[in-house]
């Protein structure tokens, strides 16, 4: 089955409001773990390789995009916070079918100028564009006090959207990327706004650690996208840990492998169930 783009996956999301999870991999584990969970599931997928130092990027591309070409279920390649228009572009030559622009901590003007740019020349090339606006922090811990400036103003985000033409939109309702130190303060309410306003995804970052009714109320109020990594990250590494720990000194690397993978599947796959993911039509 062919790569398909963002808008292709989250086709129908924002009217049924149900969603779809993204997932980042960092190498073949995490992939065909990815690709396992979805085809088990015969649920679509977003796969993310992210925009930092990690993989041999000029061989893992190659491998993922021929890969999930071979896939049964439909796979969309994202790129995931794109610091530049240069890395976007990069990102697209690699083979991805949709990239994310992150202008996020850049004033209003410049991230608008900045994602415009970015949509212009991807969808030249036929691959769609997810932007940012609004704060969604990063490293332990969670926004506290819910400063007005951390979360996404609504009629911002409807001129955002406007001005840009991006296909999917991430927003800020109190979620952090990385592990959270106390309860997150989830804006529900402004999401609800955001959503009566914009007619196009919206995506929900910094996930790990959230609920399953926190997962359900966000699809409820309007997100369709989903990123997910710190939690599967850890889950993995602990069974590995565990693993290794149980058959001490002398083990080979095939069973820590086969553990990475079986967790990686089993934890998509919860993930899939969590976010109510429809499956395709046979």
């Amino acid at each position: 089955m062919p790569l398909v783009n963002l808008r292709t996956i989250l086709k129908g999301c924002v009217e049924k409001h149900t969603a779809v999870g993204a997932f980042d991999v960092l190498d073949h584990t995490f992939a065909e773990a990815a690709i396992e969970a979805a085809q088990e599931t015969n649920t679509p997928i977003i796969i993310m390789v992210g925009d930092f130092e990690g993989p041999d990027y000029d061989n893992f591309y190659p491998y993922l995009t021929q890969r999930l070409k071979r896939a049964s279920v439909p796979v969309c390649l994202h790129f995931d916070h794109g610091e530049s228009f240069e890395r976007c572009m990069l990102a697209i030559r690699r083979g991805c079918t949709s990239v994310m622009i992150d202008g996020s901590a850049l004033p209003f003007e410049e991230n608008v100028a900045l994602t415009k740019k970015v949509v212009e020349a991807a969808h030249a090339c036929g691959v769609d564009v997810e932007g940012e606006l609004g704060c969604i922090g990063s490293g332990a811990g969670t926004i506290e006090g819910g400063q007005e400036g951390s979360y996404t103003d609504p009629q911002l985000a409807l001129e955002f959207v406007r001005l840009t033409g991006v296909d999917a939109l991430a927003v800020g309702i109190g979620t952090v990327h990385g592990v959270y130190r106390g309860e997150p303060k989830l804006d529900f309410p402004r999401l609800e706004e955001i959503r009566k306003l914009v007619d196009i995804p919206l995506v929900l970052h910094g996930g790990s650690g959230l609920s399953t009714e926190d997962f359900r109320q966000a699809i409820r109020s309007g997100i369709n996208k989903i990123n997910a990594f710190t939690g599967l990250s850890i889950a993995v590494a602990d069974a590995v840990r565990r693993k290794a720990n149980e058959a001490g000194p002398g083990i080979n690397v095939v069973p820590l492998i086969q553990a990475a993978t079986q967790t990686g599947i089993q934890e998509i796959k919860r993930h899939i169930k969590i976010f109510q993911t429809e499956a395709q039509e046979s």
